[in-house]
Formats: structure tokens, C-alpha cells, sequence
């Protein structure tokens, strides 16, 4: 089972540090940075202005991970990242389930009777609704790109909605987190290049497959996972770009991929499917 770290600072007691590179969605001081100093600790922080740079640089050998979100307990899948994931050639070795712990952030002196405008990415927005509604409900919502961009738009009638982590000069952050369901949770992945060996121990496996365009075609695979008495822990699903009605199927289940059973397992859907990629393999 996935450990829960409600801090930085339990997480990095448990790993040791070591050196390299890694690439993540930015600016500075956004969810997936913090996550990046935890699952690569010691690393430089490569900062990028969205996912597919992340994941380009980790191809191009400029960095030796990436970090990427692939779901939140409340929204569900990243679906920018997953439509990333079924076409390139990384793979998952470790996941994160960082806190998310929202806060107001106003410049120091505003009169929160002043705010007109609230800014942060579509998400936070969206899990703050309530909040928002009961203290600004004449205010307009603005969709940045992500939760530390809104900073920079911070003003006597602007604020914004970033991580508790953050702290800028001349930047107040309200005391308690805003968000309507306190028990909010990011999985982050750490991504390597290429498909390693799977001589390697595991609790989760993430896969994504596309199965005929017919009756019954997605029940049959997944009679495959029943069959091997696997436990599948989501899926989701992501329409095919170049065939309109048709869908990717990505799936996590329990299980240790070095096993004999869960080999066979994977053995039988690839065959079965017309289209799969192991996305990964980790504790």
C-alpha cells in the first residue's frame, strides 16, 4: 500500500539523496516541484512551462527523470498527462501521493472587500468553489496554468490560490487551507527513459491498452485480470485522436510484475489488445 506523507520533510526522512537531474511542470514553487525534491532528492530541478517539455527533456537526455501528476483523489486522471504517457517511451519506476493544501494568497495591505478577481489553475479553482463562493461570490475566476502562476497577477484586486508551500516576499497566504475537501491528494510518478528490465519488485502496475472496436472487446480483457485474481485500483479512459468513437484504456492493478502470474497476465492482455504500453511498475 501507498504510504501518505502529509509533509516534505517525512518523505525525504525515508530517501537518500543522490545527484542528476529532473524536469517538472513550473514556475517556481508549484505542486510538482515540491513533489520532484521528494522523489529525486538532491537533483537539480529542471522547471518547464508544460508537460510535454517535461517529458521532451527526459527524452532529449537533458534530464535523467521527469515528475509528472497522473491523478488527483478528487478530480481523477491528469488527462494532459495520460494522453503524454500512452505515446511516449518512459517509464514509471516510483510514485508520490503528495498533500494538497490550498491557500488564498493576497498581496499585504488588501482589503479582501477589494477582491474582484480570483486567479489559480482550473483545478484549484474548482476544489476552492465553495470557499470562493461564501467569500467572493461577485468575483470573476480566472484559469492560470498553473497554481504559482497567479502570483504574478497578484494585485489590490486580484488574489490568488497556491500551495501552502509558497512563500514570497510581500505575499500573504490565509491561514488555513480553502479547499472544500481537506483530504486532497496528487499521485505523482517519477519517469525514466525507455523500459527497464522487470527484474524488479512491485506493488502497482500502470498500463494503458486499446482493445477492437466491438461488443464484448473490453470485457474480455478484463476477464484476463480476473482470471489471474488481480485487483484493479482504476481506469480510465482517453479517446483514440485518430479514430473518433474508439478509446485508450489505462489501467492500474496490485501486483509484483516480477511474479510468474502477473507476467503471464501481461503477456495474454498485450496479445489480446491492438495497441499497449507498460507505463509502470512501483512500490
Amino acid at each position: 500500500m501507498t504510504k501518505l506523507y502529509a509533509t516534505q520533510a517525512e518523505k525525504e526522512a525515508d530517501r537518500p539523496e543522490s545527484t542528476g537531474k529532473v524536469s517538472c511542470l513550473g514556475p517556481e514553487g508549484s505542486y510538482s516541484q515540491l513533489a520532484s525534491e521528494i522523489l529525486c532528492k538532491g537533483y537539480e530541478i529542471v522547471l518547464c512551462r508544460n508537460f510535454r517539455e517535461a517529458v521532451s527533456k527526459l527524452l532529449d537526455g537533458e534530464t535523467d527523470y521527469a515528475v509528472l501528476p497522473v491523478e488527483n483523489s478528487l478530480n481523477g486522471g491528469v488527462l494532459p498527462v495520460l494522453d503524454l504517457l500512452a505515446e511516449a517511451d518512459i517509464f514509471g519506476d516510483e510514485e508520490y501521493m503528495l498533500k494538497i493544501d490550498h491557500r488564498l494568497a493576497m498581496r499585504e495591505g488588501t482589503d479582501p472587500k477589494d477582491i474582484d478577481t480570483v486567479c489559480s489553475n482550473e483545478q484549484a479553482l474548482g476544489q476552492c468553489l465553495e470557499y470562493l463562493q461564501k467569500n467572493f461570490p461577485a468575483a470573476v475566476y480566472l484559469a492560470t496554468s498553473s497554481t504559482t502562476e497567479s502570483l504574478k497577477r497578484l494585485n489590490r484586486h486580484t488574489a490568488g490560490i497556491v500551495g501552502a508551500h509558497v512563500k514570497q516576499e510581500g505575499v500573504v497566504l490565509s491561514p488555513e487551507n480553502i479547499a472544500d475537501v481537506k483530504q486532497n491528494f496528487t499521485r505523482f510518478l517519477r519517469f525514466s527513459k525507455g523500459q527497464p528490465s522487470l527484474d524488479r519488485r512491485s506493488a502497482m502496475i500502470f498500463l494503458c491498452a486499446v482493445c477492437a472496436h466491438r461488443p464484448g472487446e473490453l470485457l474480455g480483457m478484463l476477464k484476463i485480470f480476473q482470471r489471474y485474481g488481480l485487483n484493479l485500483t482504476r481506469i480510465d479512459s482517453r479517446p483514440l485522436k485518430d479514430s473518433f468513437g474508439q478509446y485508450r484504456f489505462f489501467i492500474e492493478f496490485t501486483g509484483d510484475v516480477s511474479s510468474d502470474r502477473v507476467r503471464s497476465a501481461l503477456a495474454e492482455i498485450k496479445i489480446y489488445c491492438g495497441q499497449y504500453r507498460l507505463i509502470g511498475a512501483y512500490m
